[in-house]
């Protein structure tokens, strides 16, 4: 079987402990009175390093690189919501997993985009996803699609849950030394589903950054 992308490392396994479970547009951008778990964490200013740095967006620092190669395609089959903080927080949730291959592809996780979208939870579920592959000899090849997005927000909107679908079973696990691509056979293992907690960073308008992963994997209702 091939290797998964983003293996759930046990700590962040907990999709239970979040209200939030049916996939849809969230194109409503409502707030939600109910806690969003793990949203507790505020965030403050970016890193030394990634205050130099950032996705290359209005307000935000300039020069951060989550490039790709070209045989690793991340598909986000996303429609913004209205709310203008929900639509900011998807577009770093995206960063944030650009940020995570493009440290498999550079084999480190000590990297300006990990630092700039990512603190706590969401920087530790980082260093962990890269750092298996890293250990393991592996990059990653093919085309990673994520889709049926809903985000919900905190009642004082310093943070947004943003949940998605993911289909992994045209993205595989690559050898560096032999460049073989590890295939499997299709199955319901390629498919999960991801909550991703963005917490707004205090010095910028526009900046988020990952604060806790909950993956559901073998997620059929996003077959």
């Amino acid at each position: 079987m091939k290797r998964r992308s983003l293996p759930v490392a046990a700590a962040f396994a907990a999709t239970t402990a979040l209200l939030l479970t049916a996939c849809g547009s969230g194109d409503d951008g409502s707030k939600s009175n109910d806690k969003i778990a793990g949203a507790d964490q505020s965030s403050a200013s970016p890193s030394a390093s990634a205050s130099a740095s950032g996705a290359p967006s209005e307000d935000k620092p300039d020069g951060v690189d989550v490039s790709l190669p070209k045989d690793v395609d991340l598909v986000f089959d996303w429609d913004k919501p209205k709310d203008k903080n929900e639509a900011a927080a998807m577009d770093d949730a995206a960063n944030y997993i650009r940020a995570i291959y493009h440290g498999v592809v550079k084999r480190t996780a000590d990297d300006a985009a990990i630092a700039t979208y990512s603190t706590g939870g969401g920087l530790h579920y980082a260093e962990v996803q890269i750092g298996d592959r890293v250990k393991n000899g592996w990059t990653a090849t093919g085309t990673r699609r994520h889709y049926d997005v809903s985000t919900r927000s905190t009642t004082s909107g310093s943070a947004v849950e943003v949940a998605f679908c993911v289909d992994s079973s045209k993205f595989y696990s690559k050898e560096v030394k032999t460049g073989k691509v590890i295939k499997g056979t299709p199955s319901i293992t390629d498919f999960g589903y991801f909550k991703i907690i963005m917490v707004k960073v205090a010095t910028s308008d526009t900046l988020w950054q990952a604060s806790k992963v909950y993956v559901e994997e073998k997620a059929a209702k996003c077959q």
